[in-house]
């Protein structure tokens, strides 16, 4: 983590604005690790969701809402996350950035009983990746090294609860529906091959 300091000039110059400093070089201390805990694992195991955050190589920033059913995100080891990709609009925005700057991070979220972590790291795409395999709907599999994880204070997040599960979230056994912009009229013809059966009239 030397190398990528928790803290940079203009975290630093805002800290010393509000006399933060200490408490920042505390929280590092107490809060921030490089391997995920248990209670990491389980909590990102049953999120239904996250936020993603990339950048391009010129740095212009991008996030993403990715979601799931529970347990989309695997956590493989003390430092690797697994997250598949599903179909989506095509543009590519998050995984397109990755190929070129591959430093993400992630934040998790609970609603109903309000938590928060983050993971930020390095992101590798794999289209080959046996992991697919597992992943009903997959079409890749991105691998997350973690090189710091650390929770944010909750106190600020709106309770919500969650209705239902997207009917759109892969799973075994299961078609989802086609979304309905796929049937719109100014994407017909640009959709994929594969796609091109949900153009027809009906």
């Amino acid at each position: 983590m030397a190398e990528n300091p928790m803290y940079h000039k203009g975290m630093r110059q805002l800290q010393d604005v509000r006399e933060t400093r200490p408490l920042a070089d505390r929280l590092e201390q107490v809060i921030v690790r490089t391997a995920f805990t248990d209670e990491d694992r389980a909590f990102i195991q049953r999120c239904p969701m996250f936020f993603i955050a990339t950048a391009d190589d010129q740095g212009f920033p991008d996030c993403s809402y990715k979601g799931g059913l529970p347990g989309f995100v695997r956590v493989l080891d003390e430092h690797t996350l697994a997250i598949p990709d599903y179909d989506g609009n095509g543009m590519y925005r998050t995984w397109g950035n990755v190929l070129v700057n591959p430093r993400v991070g992630l934040l998790f979220v609970d609603f109903q009983n309000p938590k928060r972590l983050r993971v930020n790291g390095t992101a590798a795409v794999g289209v080959d990746d046996p992991l697919r395999a597992e992943y009903e709907g997959s079409v890749m599999i991105i691998r997350i090294t973690a090189t710091r994880i650390f929770p944010n204070c909750p106190r600020y997040l709106h309770p919500m609860q969650l209705v239902e599960h997207s009917a759109h979230a892969p799973r075994p056994d299961y078609t989802p529906p086609v979304p309905a912009w796929k049937s719109f009229e100014a994407f017909r013809d640009a959709l994929p091959p594969r796609d091109r059966t949900s153009d027809e009239p009906g």
